[in-house]
């Protein structure tokens, strides 16, 4: 089979995909398209080739446009660009349409569930998708020392920050400047308002076809550097060809989550957070939702569905400062026992500061697996909440946690397919899906937020 890159075609699409494209088919083939909208025939140029029954491609001109487009409010993620703002062109009642076909449709696909979803707007939000949203963020520096993003699956950095998503302020005069050639900045505006931007020393250049680091960082230093600080933990916001290059793209990966230096630029590079009432301070860099209402939304329908009542207990698993845990506590009162438990360990050290006054709240710096694995036999927990990574809990933890048989769980998935996995693997142990609430978290974005509620 020949291979398509750069050939350009008319193509009429169909459902969206998960991930941000419309499935449309050409010659026999399934093509993933980009900037598109269901029903609308577009001139289609392929992108991305690798043989099989696919490959990839932007919609580079719209010949039949749908009634729900709109003029892009993201000029940076167009065809070429960015991979921030997917659906920008669509109106918001259609954003989250798209998003509700997709979860719907990995519902049934890999949990076997016929489940209406409706995807609401953020508690607080007017609903409009706009932009104005994002409090955390996470840049590249090129190496002419200009901060951008990564260009669509790509290495390459767009020094272009008019993306809509960030609140105001957030990126003033961050374009201004020059910051150390192949750094990150990590920029976070907090509950009080304080832009904090610190910038994570540069990844290792890959060069060896094997995956190795060689230490090449780039030269120089961004200017004006302030309180420099040491190294500590940090978080992120495919022949045999193929093959090195995965291996390159793993090594990569693994040295952008390692420890790496420091240096806060504005601010304290401590966040301050409010929810229910209560403060939270934190690494800049560390985990906090990127929706400026999220917190307290997620955090409000944990409270709802626990099914709590003094003397109870529970589980908070991926806690990261508690936030979740912090409510289940609140709800159990003293005479109750929950159990936190977060890998990172500063994650935890900046909980246990903050929720001093819930003695019976144990907030635990442990690998999930390992704990679960170590507890789901020692004692019945009446409700568990999971809010993991992208890549789901995995059928591990979740026989795990139906192992300890809990009345309620409530799992959290940012991600539709890890979500669906996750959620059938439950249904496999017994349990019933209650209920299920699917949150705009990322506006004209394709990402959704999903909650469930599962009882026995």
């Amino acid at each position: 089979m020949s291979d398509w890159r750069g050939q350009e075609f008319e193509i009429r699409l169909g459902p969206p995909g998960h991930g941000g494209f419309c499935v449309g088919r050409h010659e026999g083939r399934v093509v993933f398209v980009r900037h598109g909208l269901p029903g609308e025939l577009v001139r289609a140029r392929v992108t991305e080739d690798r043989g099989g029954s696919f490959c990839r491609a932007d919609a580079v001109e719209i010949i039949e446009a749908s009634p729900d487009r709109v003029p892009a409010t993201c000029p940076v993620s167009g065809p070429g660009g960015a991979g921030c703002c997917d659906f920008s062109f669509a109106t918001p009642a259609a954003q989250r349409a798209l998003k509700a076909a997709v979860v719907a449709e990995q519902l049934r696909r890999l949990a076997g569930v016929e489940q209406d979803v409706t995807v609401e707007p953020i508690a607080g939000d007017s609903g409009e998708g706009t932009g104005g949203w994002r409090t955390r963020l996470r840049l590249v520096v090129d190496g002419a020392g200009r901060a951008g993003v990564h260009r669509f699956r790509s290495t390459a950095v767009i020094p272009d920050l008019r993306c809509p998503q960030p609140v105001a302020g957030a990126l003033d005069g961050v374009a201004d400047r020059l910051w150390t050639p192949g750094a990150d900045l990590v920029v976070a505006v907090d509950g009080d308002g304080v832009r904090h931007i610190v910038e994570l020393a540069a990844v290792p250049d890959t060069v060896q076809a094997g995956g190795r680091p060689e230490t090449r960082r780039g030269a120089g230093r961004g200017r004006g550097r302030q309180h420099p600080t040491r190294r500590r933990e940090s978080s992120g916001p495919g022949g045999d060809d193929r093959g090195a290059v995965r291996d390159r793209a793993a090594a990569r990966k693994s040295a952008t989550n390692a420890p790496r230096e420091e240096w806060v630029m504005a601010g304290t590079g401590r966040a301050v957070e409010y929810v229910a009432g209560r403060r939270w301070e934190l690494a800049a860099t560390g985990f906090w939702q990127a929706h400026h209402r999220a917190a307290q939304c997620y955090s409000d329908l944990v409270a709802e569905w626990s099914g709590l009542t003094p003397g109870g207990s529970g589980w908070d698993l991926y806690s990261g400062v508690g936030v979740f845990a912090a409510r289940l506590a609140e709800q159990t009162g003293q005479t109750g026992a929950v159990a936190a438990v977060e890998s990172a360990r500063s994650a935890v050290a900046d909980g246990t500061a903050a929720l001093r006054d819930l003695p019976w709240l144990d907030l635990r710096a442990d690998r999930v697996e390992r704990w679960v694995r170590t507890h789901s036999a020692a004692g019945t927990p009446d409700v568990v909440v999971l809010d993991p990574p992208r890549a789901g809990a995995g059928k591990e933890i979740v026989a795990a946690v139906t192992d300890a048989d809990p009345r309620r769980i409530v799992h959290i998935g940012c991600d539709p397919a890890s979500f669906a996995r996750d959620l059938g693997l439950y249904l496999d142990a017994g349990y019933h899906l209650a209920d299920l609430r699917a949150f705009d978290a990322f506006p004209a974005t394709h990402h959704v937020e999903c909650v469930a509620l599962l009882d026995r």
